[in-house]
């Protein structure tokens, strides 16, 4: 019995003790427990930091590409620049409209309207017009200015567009937006198509060394740009190119020239902002002196435009005179026209197949009138037009295969040659450039 109450007497002591133990044992797990976490949540951060700057991982891309345009004109364009988008519309792609501040405010208000009562545009919802205008004066940098405002703009409120295309209202298309978007899904969305050379000639002196100031970055009323004294010497840091105002640029393109992550574009920006004529080399200087995007330069504009020469500063007006040259040429987009040509009339009934100031019709078009209403955008119907931009595609991306290995001495020049391949070389060819032949005198 007294070694009963003995035992017994332990137990309580015991009992407390261990309870102690354990709960001192899971508090030390615990904090163990909260500072690990602490510890992986601190490395999980540093390792999303470092991955910021890394592309995405590809993601699949649906086949029918889609295309931001900016559309623009000044004073007297309205209907001009209307009658265009008509031509250009498709509910799969994107558009900004701009009137710039020279245009009169009933001009610029009669835009919006139109656009807000369009049953189409209102319903679809893809069409946004410029409200705050901006001054552009077409020898200085506030065109280069409203490009990348329209730019930055698409990038906000849409993300998925492939290619950005400049237009004015003096541009119409050559072919339907079907024949555009099935030429475009058989190509690298990474390809930029912009004419450039290194080659300045006159415009060395002319407008490499002057330095201009326009009024339209500071006013409200437009002026000419002026001269200022002293002038300055070529850049030694990057190189310079020119080339045509006109252009198709990748996102990929476009939101380097917006974010400018490696200070390049912000740089020449600021040196463009002195520069004559400086639509004709920002975008040229900029993706010719970035490793990264100068495999993926086509030196074309896409545009028929008949030059004076020389020195090739003003371009004709287009008549009915130049249609077969226009359609010879197989490239989707010519310049400049007046309102109403007789010409236009021809492209709308026997390239587009356009009547009575309707759409241009595609697959997408249904109900009655043509076009009244919206069907899938995704099915296309292609005709001549696709054609024969597919003819030009293909020559434009075979010399540059053939030039490359050419210049490589590759033992595969014979097999990237065959216009069997055509298809072959439309989606491999950002693959095959090399340094030597891109962005070329």
């Amino acid at each position: 019995m007294g070694y009963m109450n003995t035992e017994k007497k332990w137990v309580f002591p015991l009992v407390i003790s261990s309870l102690l133990c354990v709960f001192l044992l899971a508090n030390s797990f615990n904090m163990g427990l909260v500072s690990s976490l602490r510890t992986l949540f601190n490395h999980t951060n540093v390792y999303f930091e470092a991955k910021v700057n890394q592309a995405p991982p590809p993601s699949a891309l649906p086949s029918i590409p889609k295309f931001a345009y900016l559309v623009s004109g000044s004073r007297g364009d309205l209907d001009k620049l209307w009658r265009t988008l008509h031509t250009l519309y498709h509910p799969w792609n994107y558009y900004v409209l701009h009137l710039d501040l020279e245009s009169p405010p009933k001009e610029r208000q009669e835009l919006s309207s139109r656009v807000e009562n369009d049953p189409v545009f209102s319903k679809v919802g893809n069409v946004y017009v410029i409200t705050k205008a901006n001054m552009v004066t077409y020898r200085g940098p506030t065109m280069v200015s409203n490009t990348l405002h329209a730019c930055a703009i698409l990038l906000k409120q849409r993300k998925d567009w492939d290619w950005f295309i400049n237009l004015s209202a003096s541009d119409y298309p050559l072919v339907t937006q079907d024949d555009l978007m099935y030429t475009f899904s058989n190509i690298s969305r990474k390809l930029n198509f912009i004419e450039h050379t290194s080659n300045l000639g006159w415009k060395t002196h002319g407008r490499g060394m002057p330095l201009i100031i326009d009024p339209g970055l500071y006013q409200k009323n437009k002026s000419d740009i002026f001269w200022v004294a002293p002038g300055r010497t070529l850049p030694t840091a990057f190189r310079l190119f020119t080339g045509s105002a006109w252009m198709i640029l990748s996102r990929q393109f476009v939101e380097y020239c917006i974010w400018g992550w490696d200070n390049l574009p912000r740089t020449l920006l600021m040196y463009y902002s002195n520069f004559v004529s400086s639509p004709e080399g920002y975008f040229q200087t900029v993706i010719c002196n970035s490793p990264e995007f100068k495999p993926t330069v086509v030196n074309h504009d896409m545009h028929y435009i008949s030059w004076d020469f020389p020195p090739k500063q003003h371009p004709h007006t287009l008549s009915i005179n130049d249609t077969a040259k226009m359609i010879d040429s197989g490239v989707p987009f010519a310049r400049k026209f007046k309102k109403d040509s007789r010409v236009l009339n021809k492209i709308d009934r026997e390239l587009l197949g356009r009547r009575n100031g309707s759409f241009t019709p595609g697959g997408w078009c249904k109900g009655k009138p043509r076009c009244a209403k919206v069907g899938n955008p995704t099915i296309l119907k292609p005709g001549r037009g696709a054609q024969r931009l597919q003819q030009l595609m293909n020559k434009l991306l075979t010399a540059k295969v053939l030039i490359s290995n050419a210049d490589t001495k590759s033992e595969d020049s014979d097999d990237q040659s065959g216009s069997s391949r055509g298809l072959v070389l439309l989606t491999t060819i950002p693959l095959l450039y090399n340094e030597a032949q891109i962005c070329r005198l």
